[in-house]
């Protein structure tokens, strides 16, 4: 609708300066020139285009950096699981998507080593009870001087030997998931449950019943998504402009229109091959359901500062230039209100909140001045195709 808008006001400008040609040439001689920074249009044409005109204001913008990137899980949220020992599948019902709880079953896995292990430490236990109270009864007996040092020395020895043992075998019987203070003769078992070591949905799976695992090989993938950061990709030129603290605006491409918000914590302090680093923001709270493995669009403030400014809509480019118009007055021609316009070039610099950081030509102050900020590109229609628009 608005660049048809645009084409009929267009095409309004263009048939006017036509009409104005074909019956103002009589008068070409006493009709004043313009220079060619300037626009002048009548009152019909300044309604039609809707001009509305503002001031250049000092107002704080703030630099950006339009990066992309993913949403992650902290390391603290991601689980690998593993079988330590290995051994046999012998039944599971992970699938992926599950939602697990800490200390949920998720498999069990079969091997005789486990029965080794219990049974070590059974025979070990029960010869370190033995050996204790030898090395108690013999250090009685040397106090007594009954009986020599050499003999306490070697009951000591085997009994602090046995004690060394017992520990190790207990620290892998935990690593298995087997309480030694709870294990008798009666409980030895082959098969040992894979239990979650953190709550959270389950992202990959890579097991299945009677299937024979390493303990390298990991099982599945456990991801908790209630604590969820930002990892942004950032060129190396861009990279010394970025520091902890800076905020972060994001979407997700599927909805654009939702917004959140992130700081930075950590900057990349190493280059890949790519010659990009890595940025890490904390995602502020949000109701939103941010998944592990989203892409995002993101944007990140890397500073601010006072600056000249005008709405966005008050910059117009033409021949690979920018523009704003200023309104410096009106004056009668032929008994027609005429509005008087110049077209001033500016430096634009960052953008925000709707608004362009602008320069201005050196000597032209920036306070008094009307700006045009609805109808720019109408007037540059008119400027374009002619140097005098008014008749």
């Amino acid at each position: 609708m608005k660049t048809k808008i645009n084409n009929f006001i267009y095409l309004f400008f263009l048939l006017y300066f036509v009409s104005c040609n074909s019956t103002g040439k009589q008068d070409e001689s006493t009709h004043e020139s313009i220079p060619s920074d300037a626009i002048e249009i009548n009152e019909l044409q300044y309604k039609t285009a809707g001009i509305q005109l503002g001031t250049i204001s000092d107002k704080k913008i703030h630099s950006t950096l339009k990066v992309n990137g993913t949403v992650s899980a902290t390391p603290g949220n991601m689980a690998s699981v593993s079988a330590p020992l290995g051994g046999f599948v012998k039944s599971t019902s992970m699938v992926q998507g599950l939602a697990v709880v800490k200390g949920q079953v998720l498999a069990r896995i079969e091997n005789f080593i486990f029965i080794e292990l219990q049974q070590n430490f059974l025979e070990t236990r029960a010869k370190f009870q033995y050996a204790e109270i030898e090395f108690k009864r013999h250090s009685e007996l040397f106090r007594d001087n009954v009986y020599s040092e050499k003999n306490v020395q070697q009951t000591e020895t085997e009994f602090k030997t046995l004690k060394a043992q017992l520990m190790a075998l207990e620290q892998k019987l935990q690593s298995l998931g087997i309480d030694p203070a709870q294990l008798t003769e009666d409980r030895i078992t082959g098969i040992l449950p894979l239990v979650a070591p953190i709550s959270g949905f389950v992202k990959s799976v890579n097991l299945n019943i009677g299937k024979f695992v390493n303990p390298s090989d990991v099982l599945c993938e456990i991801v908790n998504p209630k604590e969820v950061i930002l990892e942004l990709v950032v060129f190396e030129k861009d990279i010394l402009k970025v520091e902890e603290g800076q905020e972060v605006i994001f979407s997700t491409p599927d909805e654009p229109e939702k917004v959140f918000n992130a700081r930075v914590y950590q900057a990349g302090k190493v280059l890949d091959n790519d010659k990009t680093a890595m940025v890490y923001a904390g995602i502020e709270k949000t109701e939103a359901k941010l998944l592990a493995g989203m892409f995002v669009n993101a944007v990140i403030l890397t500073g601010s500062r006072e600056t000249l400014a005008v709405p966005q809509a008050a910059v117009v480019r033409f021949n690979e230039q920018s523009f704003i118009f200023i309104h410096y007055g009106s004056h009668q021609e032929k008994g027609k209100l005429i509005y008087d316009f110049k077209a001033i070039p500016v430096s634009v610099g960052d953008s925000g909140e709707g608004f362009y950081s602008i320069t201005l030509p050196q000597g032209l102050p920036s306070t008094g001045l009307k700006v045009v900020v609805k109808g720019a590109y109408d007037l540059l229609s008119a400027w374009k195709n002619s140097g005098e628009m008014a008749c």
